[in-house]
């Protein structure tokens, strides 16, 4: 929609003789010269090999309509093209080349009002209400040391475009990490009673939910919790074999499973080791994935005196308890009182969806199966327990809008996360500014109130933007 109006702006100011733009135009061309005269490098939509830089900055590199590159006239005359001018609104943009200022530079790192840019802190947990809108930076190693499961893909888009693995740290995500903070310090449980155990964040595209589940998992390891972090719910739907389970009629994925007990393992296998087993019950088997069911054994007894860390070497090493060992860890982890722990699943709508398995009916027909209907889904997605839970809503995996009451999920789990107030676009907007994605000379609080307005707070839209400044 956004880009639909930019385009007609063009059109607009280009039918006016492909004049250069005046500083006061209408507001569509206006907009349109604003968005056209920014970056010195550019590259075709869809790919391609970076355009060489020009001399002069505000030229662009767009492909015409025959494919070759052709460049911007210094009185910002626009390349033809087949689609009309506005369609060299559809060039990505690359983020800017130039070096960047030391790390840390008391005399850049300045915020709205004055205010420090950066907070010097290794973790979330000082962070009080009156310390929000701060970005903490880390490097990248930081970032897979604490989260090896994987990072979110808006999060690596942010630091990519950004050149720096800062985030912000925002109210919404204060209260929910006070949230869960309230549930597991005694002292502070009980003096409140209006914490909850189940969360579910919903909100726009690009608000930030998969952000915030990261912090927010950031910070309980940090605090010595055990955190179960699916990072990708969607896989476990999707890819790799299924097999229909004839004990439980619901559907396995071994390699799925052989993935989440390995990533499980990597950040917390020294906890893990210290964990007993405390249910005895035997693993059942499944087939394996491509190797079929095991001859002469239907379940796995674990033996005695064997520990969480044993019981997931169990279903890493053998194909064909994979599934069961999930399924079981699910169970002992609900047992453990030791430490909090807390399960933190991104994508989660994906499980309230169809998978892209089928199950053939007819010879020449099959049924979609639903993620309701695979082991490890079915076994994970309940939210009606007494565990920590919270999962995040991902509308970039294109799912489509569920109904208001979720199966197996309290009536007032969902959370809707907000996308940026104007406090915190204005300091992104100075963060951008920092890290040279916006020209300080260009700088104004008109412009940077253009773009908030213009994207309606969505973050992935308001770094677009700010390279346009």
């Amino acid at each position: 929609m956004l880009r639909s109006l930019l385009r007609r702006g063009a059109a607009a100011a280009a039918g006016a003789g492909g004049r250069a733009m005046v500083s006061r135009a209408d507001p569509p061309a206006a907009l349109a010269s604003l968005l056209l005269a920014s970056r010195s490098y550019a590259k075709a939509k869809g790919g391609g090999k970076p355009a060489a830089p020009t001399k002069n900055r505000g030229k662009v590199r767009a492909k015409d309509s025959r494919g070759a590159a052709s460049d911007e006239g210094a009185a910002g005359e626009f390349p033809s093209s087949a689609g009309g001018p506005g369609d060299d609104l559809d060039v990505e943009f690359e983020m800017p080349t130039d070096p960047l200022p030391p790390t840390y530079d008391p005399a850049l790192d300045v915020g709205p009002g004055g205010r420090p840019l950066f907070a010097f802190t290794d973790n979330f947990a000082s962070f009080s209400h009156r310390d929000a809108n701060a970005y903490v930076d880390f490097t990248l190693d930081e970032w897979k040391a604490m989260l090896p499961e994987g990072l979110p893909a808006g999060m690596m888009k942010e630091f990519q475009e950004t050149r720096r693995c800062a985030v912000m740290v925002r109210e919404s995500f204060l209260d929910l990490r006070d949230n869960f903070r309230r549930i597991a310090d005694p002292v502070i449980t009980a003096k409140r009673k209006d914490a909850k155990r189940q969360i579910v964040l919903d909100g726009p595209r690009s608000c930030g939910k998969s952000i915030a589940l990261a912090m927010l998992v950031h910070w309980a390891r940090t605090e010595g919790w055990l955190v179960f972090y699916v990072p990708q719910g969607k896989d476990w739907s999707h890819g790799g074999f299924f097999y229909r389970n004839t004990y439980s009629d619901l559907f396995d994925t071994p390699i799925q499973a052989a993935k989440i007990l390995q990533d499980f393992l990597k950040y917390n296998e020294t906890r893990l080791q210290q964990l007993p087993c405390q249910i005895v019950e035997p693993i059942p088997l499944g087939e394996g994935a491509g190797v079929g069911m095991m001859k002469g054994a239907d379940t796995l007894e674990m033996p005695e005196g064997s520990t969480l860390y044993d019981l997931i070497q169990t279903g890493i090493t053998h194909t064909h308890a994979s599934v069961g060992v999930v399924v079981h860890l699910r169970k002992e982890l609900s047992l453990v009182k030791d430490v909090p722990v807390l399960f933190a699943i991104d994508q989660y709508n994906s499980w309230f969806t169809f998978s892209e398995f089928q199950e053939p009916v007819t010879v020449r027909s099959c049924r979609p199966i639903h993620a309701k209907e695979l082991t490890m889904v079915n076994a994970y997605r309940p939210m009606l327990h007494n565990d920590m839970m919270v999962g995040a809503f991902s509308h970039s995996t294109a799912v489509g809008k569920l109904r208001e009451d979720l199966p197996d999920v309290p009536s007032n789990a969902r959370v809707m996360f907000p996308r940026y107030t104007v406090d915190e676009a204005e300091t992104v907007c100075h963060y951008y500014m920092r890290q040279k994605i916006i020209r300080r000379e260009s700088f104004s609080e008109e412009k940077w109130k253009k773009i908030y307005y213009l994207s309606n707070g969505n973050g992935s839209e308001m770094r677009w933007l700010a390279a346009f400044i």
